[in-house]
This record gives structure tokens, C-alpha cells and sequence, in this order.
């Protein structure tokens, strides 16, 4: 079994993806693939000419992990073009707070991740890396994405000159104008997630191009309240638990001379996701939870769905950076207005709850392959 080198580099973004880049370009030169260049994903020209953002990305909602068992290896055998990179394997632990209520136009999201200090209690992890992100609504094919690290971990800080220094032109109105709007926290997620990377390579039908797709294979936790106290409907302070499988193209390669057009860089990106989504789908029909809402857009409706309504919310009034102290100086527990809440005890309850404990990322990766 391979060592998963990059799991002990998760605590350091860079690194990882420097090495994940290697570990590609790798594994292109052992398919005999001499000067290909590696390519972003590019913006998606609309049809009025809007360059935009966009997210090519399909996923599967099963109601266990276990049932993703050895899907690794059943998706290499059904797809011969599919080529896994070795010792790509990488995971992440983190939670996920939706900041956009049901009705906005868009998904508000805010995601840590989420590491163990040296030598720390293995039942405490605490934040690091915050990203801030926008999407569009659903799960529509090729939807809208935006996201930023925070400088400094600091949710409070307005994020657009973020994403103007990061997307400029592909940045629309409508999008600019809801990243301003104040964030206020609905619920929560907690994800534990294996990853691995594999190259995709049909010359009769993709010509020279090589994607890149990142598979992934998500453990989660919503919390039934979005504090994530004790919830009486659920008996418990989580809601529900699912796991996800996603495959999504992080680039691709093309000779070093070749001109590839729009369409053609776009008829490669869609194709790829479609051959993979066969076999997955024929696979796991019988399981699959039909759902055309992103995990994002799960958690507004799973705490929807156990009675909290936008007043209690609004009353609530939680804040993103709340999540991250460990004593609260403007909440306190109601059966002792002696003591602080202590919402990183809470939130690690969506990771360690005896009852709904999310596997190990080694776990994850164990079971898949």
C-alpha cells in the first residue's frame, strides 16, 4: 500500500500543491506524453461574452461511506483512459458554515480546515486556513465559483477587494454586490475528506488534451442547530451524516504547441465528466440520494427542516469568528450565566461525537482504493 507522502504536508498548503504538480507532470511523462504543458481550467465564455468563473464539478450523495468501498479501483477498471496518479492521495478535515440564508441569490460559504496542534489532545482540532466562498445555487452543471483565503484568518474583514485582486473582470455585478452583504452564520458542517488525483486521456474523442480530476470522497456531519446546541427533534446536536463522492477537473495538458480553442478545452472538460459519472452511476443507482442541493445548500435545509426559522436565527445572530474562540465574551450558557459557550468544543462535536464520529482520513482512504 502506498505511504500517502502528502499526508504529512497537510499543514502546509503550498507544499501540497507544488507536490501534487509533480506528481502529475510525473505521471504524464510515464504515459509517453513528451512536451505537454499543464493548463488552468480557463473562464467560460457565456453567451453575451461574460468570462466567468466556472466550477466543472459533479458529485454523488450515498447514505454511507461503506458503500464506497473499493470505488477506486471499480472506477480505474471501468475507465482503462483513467489514469491514476501515484501517491496523490491527500485529505483535509474542516468544517463548513453556509452564511447565506435560503433565499439569496447565491450560497455564502465560509470553510476551515482544520488541524491537530503538535502534541495536542487527538479529540481537539482547531482553524487554520479560512476560505471565503461564493457560488451559485444548486447543483446546476458548471455553476459559478468564487473563493479566497483570508488574510490572517479574519472573517470579519470585508473579503471584496479579495476577490477583485482574484477574479477581476470575472467578477459579475450581482456577485460583487453580495459579497458585502454581512455574513451571519445559519449552520454548520464537519467534513473529513480523502482525495486523490488521477489524468484522463481518450485521444478519440479528446484529441491531445489530458484533464486533470481530482476525486474526492467526503465523511460529513450537519449540525441540526445552528449553534449546534442539543437539538430535541434530533436527540442530538447533529442532524444528519452522508458521505459524497465528487469528481472535479482541476486543469488540464496539451502539447506545448498546440492552439486549442474554447469549445475544444470546454467539449474535453464536459466529456471527462460525463465518462467518469457512468459508471458511478451505474454502479450506485440503487443508493444514490437525489438531491439537486449543493453540501452548502444542505445545511440551510436540514436546519430548515428541524424547525429554526430566519427569527431564530436573526435572534441568534451568530458570527463566523465565534467558531474559532474558545470562550464567548457576549454568550453564556443558559442553565449557568456563570460560563462562557464554547463554540470550538461544539464544533468539534461535529468531528468526535461518540455516535456520529467521522473515520479518519486514513480510514477513507483505506476503504476507497
Amino acid at each position: 500500500m502506498s505511504q500517502r507522502p502528502l499526508l504529512k504536508h497537510i499543514r502546509n498548503h503550498g507544499l501540497v500543491f507544488t507536490e501534487l504538480a509533480r506528481l502529475r507532470d510525473q505521471t504524464v511523462t510515464a504515459m509517453g506524453l513528451q512536451n505537454y504543458q499543464f493548463h488552468k481550467t480557463p473562464k467560460f465564455v457565456g453567451p453575451n461574452g461574460e468570462r466567468l468563473t466556472v466550477e466543472p464539478e459533479r458529485s454523488i450523495v450515498l447514505p454511507q461511506l461503506d458503500m464506497l468501498e473499493g470505488v477506486r479501483q471499480q472506477l480505474h477498471q471501468a475507465l482503462p483512459a483513467l489514469v491514476s496518479v501515484a501517491d496523490s492521495e491527500v485529505g483535509y478535515r474542516y468544517p463548513t458554515a453556509a452564511l447565506a440564508d435560503q433565499n439569496a441569490p447565491f450560497i455564502k460559504r465560509l470553510r476551515s480546515e482544520y488541524f491537530h496542534r503538535v502534541d495536542e489532545d487527538r479529540s481537539i482540532c482547531r482553524p487554520v486556513n479560512l476560505s471565503y466562498g461564493i457560488k451559485s445555487r444548486g447543483k446546476a452543471d458548471n455553476r459559478q465559483e468564487y473563493e479566497v483565503w483570508m488574510p490572517g484568518d479574519d472573517p470579519t474583514q470585508n473579503p471584496l477587494p479579495l476577490f477583485i485582486e482574484r477574479y477581476g473582470e470575472d467578477l459579475p455585478h450581482d456577485v460583487r454586490q453580495f459579497i458585502q452583504q454581512p455574513a451571519r452564520v445559519h449552520g454548520w458542517m464537519g467534513v473529513k475528506r480523502a482525495a486523490f488525483e488521477a489524468l484522463y486521456y481518450d485521444p478519440e474523442v479528446l484529441g491531445d488534451i489530458v484533464v486533470c480530476v481530482a476525486l474526492s470522497v467526503d465523511a460529513y456531519n450537519i449540525g441540526a442547530r445552528p449553534d449546534l446546541s442539543y437539538c430535541e427533534e434530533a436527540q442530538s446536536s447533529i442532524a444528519s451524516s452522508n458521505a459524497e463522492l465528487e469528481w472535479e477537473i482541476d486543469g488540464y495538458y496539451a502539447p506545448t504547441d498546440a492552439y486549442l480553442s474554447h469549445d475544444e478545452i470546454w467539449h474535453a472538460i464536459n466529456s471527462t465528466l460525463s465518462a467518469v459519472a457512468t459508471p458511478l452511476e451505474t454502479a450506485y443507482q440503487q443508493h444514490i440520494i437525489p438531491t439537486q442541493e449543493s453540501k452548502t445548500e444542505r445545511i440551510l435545509s436540514t436546519v430548515a427542516a428541524l424547525g429554526t426559522d430566519d427569527n431564530d436565527i436573526t435572534e441568534l445572530n451568530l458570527q463566523p469568528w465565534e467558531f474559532m474562540q474558545t470562550t464567548s465574551e457576549r454568550r453564556v450558557k443558559s442553565h449557568d450565566p456563570s460560563r462562557g459557550v464554547n463554540f470550538l468544543g461544539r464544533l468539534n462535536r461535529l468531528f468526535y461525537q461518540p455516535e456520529h464520529q467521522l473515520p479518519s482520513i486514513e480510514y477513507i482512504h483505506d476503504l476507497i482504493s
